[in-house]
């Protein structure tokens, strides 16, 4: 396990890179990227969606492109002070709401879509958090995970392995299956310097 799959060690780490998050993050994951993801799922403007990990709201900008009214959810209470900057603490269209992706504190059958980029690659336990997913979403629902591509060579992956999750496409079908998911498929994205930096999961729960 890396050092940044520690819930005190992951928040400790927000606290600092939240003051420059929205400067270095578009060279990570950009709107190009956020957009390419967001076409893999099907919308209507009424749909209830839950954006988890959402930091300073960056995918819940692009959400809110294509639904009224995102919920959203993050352990770092420095990051959602900077997404409330553009949003607002309160009221809709984005209801926020500090917690944790492996204890959601809503109801089962909840959602339409659930949405995750940028967070499970701090997840102690990622299947506990993708079963909570599930339990969230209504049947049918869709869920989308965003997170980092494992590397090729074996420096940079014994580096990766140390400091949080990367996995391939074959880790992602187990962990989503295990998590009772169906119809898993991935998507490899990156910016044009750096591709395939990025693994993009998403599935269904179950009819």
């Amino acid at each position: 396990m890396g050092i940044l799959e520690n819930k005190a060690r992951a928040r400790l780490f927000y606290k600092y890179l939240s003051k420059i998050y929205d400067e270095i993050n578009p060279y990570i994951w950009n709107e190009e990227m956020r957009t390419e993801a967001l076409e893999l799922l099907e919308f209507e403007p009424e749909m209830t969606v839950l954006d988890v990990g959402c930091g300073t709201g960056f995918a819940t900008e692009g959400l809110l492109e294509h639904v009224d009214e995102v919920y959203a959810i993050d352990q770092s209470e420095h990051q959602l002070e900077r997404a409330y900057d553009k949003f607002g603490k309160q009221a809709p269209p984005v209801h926020f709401h500090r917690g944790d992706a492996e204890r959601l504190p809503f109801a089962t059958d909840t959602f339409d879509v659930v949405w995750s980029s940028g967070s499970i690659e701090y997840w102690p336990n990622p299947i506990l958090a993708l079963r909570e997913f599930r339990r969230v979403l209504k049947p049918g629902g869709q869920v989308l995970v965003v997170g980092p591509n494992y590397p090729d060579s074996l420096v940079t992956q014994t580096l990766a392995d140390a400091i949080m999750l990367f996995y391939d496409e074959y880790e992602a079908d187990r962990m989503f299956k295990t998590a009772g998911f169906e119809d898993v498929k991935h998507l490899f994205q990156g910016p044009s310097y750096e591709p395939e930096v990025a693994i993009t999961t998403i599935a269904r729960a179950p009819e």
